[in-house]
């Protein structure tokens, strides 16, 4: 989502729209058994829980961007956060608003799923690149919160 609002200047109504969740729970799931209707509910709550959450993380992130890309940029040494690739960036945008406004969220934590999903979504160098910026910001600025 996040990749959406800086890429396509989307507003934020429509970006969460376009993930709406109504279009997966349309779609036929596995054949009828016992149980089945009580689990269908689980999963549904569950995403539906998710996918609020996440709206949460980008709604603030948005709204905190002028903060947080300072933050960034006074830790990228040799990089403008504008020639980031854009995963990176928004990678590194969510992961600096959850350790500045989750404060229940150990920074590690943050840390080490930002870090996953620059492996699994950035280039090859995403993931040290992640580390290496979030490490240093880590050090060099206090976020509430505990680091464990």
């Amino acid at each position: 989502m996040l990749y959406q609002v800086d890429l396509g200047g989307s507003p934020l109504p429509q970006v969460f729209h376009a993930f709406d969740l109504s279009e997966f729970w349309s779609k036929p799931h596995r054949p009828a058994r016992a149980g089945l209707a009580e689990e269908e509910a689980r999963r549904r709550q569950g995403a539906e829980e998710a996918f609020t959450h996440a709206c949460e993380l980008v709604r603030g992130t948005v709204e905190k961007r002028g903060e947080i890309d300072e933050l960034i940029r006074k830790q990228a040494d040799n990089w403008r956060l504008e020639r980031m690739p854009a995963v990176d960036r928004n990678i590194l945008r969510l992961a600096v608003y959850e350790m500045l406004c989750e404060p229940e969220v150990p920074k590690l934590v943050v840390m080490d799923e930002a870090i996953e999903l620059a492996k699994k979504y950035g280039s090859e160098n995403s993931g040290r690149f992640v580390n290496g910026l979030l490490d240093g910001l880590l050090k060099a600025h206090s976020f509430p919160g505990s680091l464990t």
